[in-house]
């Protein structure tokens, strides 16, 4: 029987386009960590790199009578400091690329990248149609959510990219946008 975590967990891989609380984690990944904006050379060659290791662990993983259809890319981000995200230059950018797994891939089947167990706990996420360059219109709304929710960011940015670029017009990509939140402790 073959996997396919897109269709065994849709409240993973869906959201609303009004942002909403959600509970996550934790999921095994294979995950390349880096620096340097999202065109970039080292960029594009670490995610070659992590979909060659996942290829990898499925044909290992089919071999054994235990075929999986490869997630889809998802991607943490983050800057250093106490500064604003989109004021940074993108060359700046921190990234954690990541593809979720099934649990029976082990780290050693898969090559050249990290496995690991990510839970990110309560989150807020929200569903952003539309090109890259306007998630900070949805972003906003997401921001606004938490606030009015009394919740405060916990870690790092996360986005899921249902659409392929090379392959979906840009105002018909849908990625998830998601943030670990915590509830604001209020003083006694």
């Amino acid at each position: 029987m073959k996997i396919d975590l897109l269709k065994a967990d849709r409240d993973y891989y869906d959201a609303p386009t009004e942002p909403t609380l959600r509970t996550f984690g934790p999921y095994p990944y294979a995950t390349v960590v880096g620096v340097g904006e999202p065109e970039g050379e080292r960029y594009v060659e670490a995610v070659g790199e992590l979909y060659r290791a996942v290829y990898g662990a499925k044909k290992q993983a089919k071999a054994q009578g235990r075929d999986f259809t490869v997630a889809k890319l998802e991607g943490l981000w983050w800057v250093e400091g106490d500064r604003e995200p989109l004021k940074v230059p993108r060359a700046e950018w921190h990234w954690k690329m990541m593809i979720r797994v099934p649990e029976f891939v082990a780290a050693q089947q898969l090559q050249g990248v990290a496995h690991e167990w990510v839970e990110e706990g309560e989150c807020v996420q929200v569903m952003h149609i539309g090109p890259y360059a306007t998630e900070p219109e949805t972003l906003a709304r997401l921001e606004a959510f938490i606030a009015e929710s009394g919740l405060t960011y916990r870690d790092r940015h996360h986005e899921i990219y249902l659409s392929d670029p090379r392959r979906t017009a840009p105002e018909r990509m849908k990625t998830i946008l998601r943030q670990p939140v915590q509830r604001i402790s209020r003083p006694r």
